[in-house]
């Protein structure tokens, strides 16, 4: 078969490599608008269960992942001055960028052919170039909402906001957070992903954000307001973006996405 896949993320590159896997005479190409160095957000999460299926899947990128990423076993959530820990979870983080980098070499070995810089627009030409296109292109895809009537795409936009930010401190469990202020509650959700590095999201609702001034802050703006709001779980480490290529604001809001 013919096949492409329409982005290079961890999906579009996880199905080239289990095609490949497969059925070396598959012929196929991973399209990534993005250049091979370019990612953005901070770290990922699997459970070990994941990482089982991973390993069954595809041993090597098992292997590699396994080799450069955090674990831990515990859930803390802090709330009132008070620490919950819930135990035996099994979690295991690692850089988006290192993640890329792994699949990327696995499929290069396997025999993916692998364009970056390739900004591919929903055209009927590819789906008459090839046996199967793979919509790969993230949870904005353009190729499902250009099919959104075909698939039975329901697209429901939650009401909270998020930001994906990075933190130079290593938190020793998984990390809810949760800081009451006079417009409301805000949380984070905090992972180790590399030595001294983590992931930190923040997330409120619509009305708290609108009131503690985030409709209106930078991005560095954003991160010092919530280095204020976080400083009992941060010990004095920094909070970073690295979604500068977005114009103004990197909040987000979560969308629930059934096909």
């Amino acid at each position: 078969m013919r096949i492409a896949c329409v982005g290079g993320g961890p999906a579009g590159l996880t199905f080239a490599i289990s095609m490949k896997r497969r059925d070396p005479a598959h012929e196929i190409v991973v399209f990534e608008r993005n250049g091979r160095g370019d990612t953005f957000g901070w770290g990922v999460v699997f459970s070990d269960q994941t990482m089982e299926n991973l390993r069954a899947n595809d041993a090597p990128s098992a292997d590699a992942i396994e080799a450069g990423f955090a674990h831990w076993d515990n859930i803390e959530v802090q709330i009132n001055g008070q620490t919950i820990t819930s135990s035996g979870h099994g979690f295991v983080g690692i850089g988006r960028k290192r993640l890329l980098n792994i699949l990327q070499d696995r499929a290069l070995t396997l025999g993916v052919r692998l364009e970056f810089g390739a900004e591919v627009a929903v055209d009927a030409k590819l789906l008459r170039e090839y046996d199967l296109v793979v919509a790969s292109d993230g949870a904005n895809s353009q190729w499902r909402n250009a099919y959104a009537d075909h698939f039975g795409v329901d697209i429901d936009v939650r009401a909270n906001r998020y930001i994906w930010l990075g933190a130079d401190k290593a938190f020793d469990a998984f990390t809810f957070a949760f800081e009451r202020t006079a417009h409301g509650w805000i949380w984070a959700h905090a992972y180790t992903f590399a030595p001294g590095e983590s992931t930190f999201i923040v997330e409120c609702s619509e009305a708290t954000w609108r009131g503690l001034g985030f409709d209106v802050m930078s991005q560095e703006e954003t991160c010092r307001a919530s280095e204020r709001l976080f400083a009992r779980y941060l010990d004095g480490a920094t909070l970073r973006t690295n979604a500068k290529h977005l114009r103004g604001s990197a909040w987000l809001s979560f969308p629930r996405i059934v096909c």
